[in-house]
């Protein structure tokens, strides 16, 4: 039992993780209605941006990360001007392919200004079990995966915060409910639209500094995004709560699954396993778990 507890657990933490990366794509398709494909190129271009400021000037992390933020604000900035505001009213195909080809164009910046060598991220948090639940309860969990999952949740909260209690938020919700009427009404559709893309620039590099520390600050990194996708289908596409229920279904069932259904079919199951979850899924609510649910008349 103290096994399940230990493989759940980590699942759980781990599936918080997965949630924040899922929250940026969130945010950014309740404000346009764009499924921003470039999350995971943010993500790697945030964490590569990171060490490769502690690398060439030689300044603390301390002093990358802020410079870092500065950068992702201003890299959503300029996506927003550049990519999405001419982009405006065009079909939605239109806007999913323009963000593919900004994940392409973001992979190759990152690389092109940093390099593309694999690069260890030292986090100032020891990856070491917590000796009180090792002591008690003889249960392995990483005081790492702790300390981040509880980063990620500071962070969602206040997100949620954010976009529940502040004048902004209203406004978020009024964009994400109808773009016209809020136009209509004298919400500025373009400024609600560049504050949300510089959080979802916060949001890859605080994804990017917890996965790079964990994984490896690595082109792989760009992948942490399409672990998001069984979240997002999960939990629905427009809920920031749903994206928090999701990543933790997600992280528990691909650990657990790996471990009690993985030997019984050859192992390496926890790659493939949450995109099955997410498919039988969309079978039985296709809307998500806290989703708008879609009445189509025939």
């Amino acid at each position: 039992m103290n096994f399940f507890f230990e493989v759940l657990i980590g699942g759980l933490l781990s599936g918080v993780m997965y949630a924040l990366v899922a929250i940026g794509f969130v945010l950014i398709y309740k404000a346009s209605g764009v499924f921003n494909f470039a999350q995971g190129a943010m993500v790697f271009f945030a964490a590569l941006t990171c060490v490769g400021i502690i690398d060439k000037f030689g300044v603390s992390i301390w002093i990358a990360i802020p410079l870092t933020m500065v950068v992702m604000i201003a890299l959503g900035l300029a996506i927003e001007r550049v990519v999405l505001r001419p982009l405006v009213n065009q079909p939605e195909i239109t806007l999913f392919m323009a963000t593919i080809g900004l994940a392409f164009f973001i992979e190759g910046l990152a690389q092109l200004l940093w390099g593309s060598q694999v690069h260890k991220l030292d986090l100032p948090i020891e990856d070491v079990p917590i000796p009180y639940l090792l002591d008690h309860y003889n249960i392995i969990v990483s005081q790492f995966d702790v300390t981040a999952a509880a980063i990620c949740a500071l962070l969602v909260t206040a997100l949620a915060l954010l976009f529940s209690k502040t004048k902004v938020g209203r406004a978020l919700r009024a964009v994400a409910d109808d773009h016209q009427a809020a136009l209509a009404v004298g919400i500025p559709l373009q400024q609600i639209w560049a504050v949300v893309w510089s959080v979802a620039g916060l949001v890859a590099l605080v994804a990017g500094l917890l996965w790079g520390a964990r994984n490896g600050v690595q082109f792989a990194l760009t992948f942490i995004a399409l672990k998001a996708l069984p979240v997002l289908i999960l939990g629905g596409f427009t809920s920031v709560p749903g994206a928090i229920v999701g990543g933790l279904i997600i992280g528990a069932s691909e650990k657990l699954a790996e471990v009690y259904i993985g030997p019984m079919v050859g192992g390496g199951i926890e790659g493939w396993f949450p995109y099955v979850l997410a498919l039988l899924f969309l079978l039985v609510r296709p809307e998500g778990l806290f989703g708008e649910k879609i009445i189509r008349r025939i």
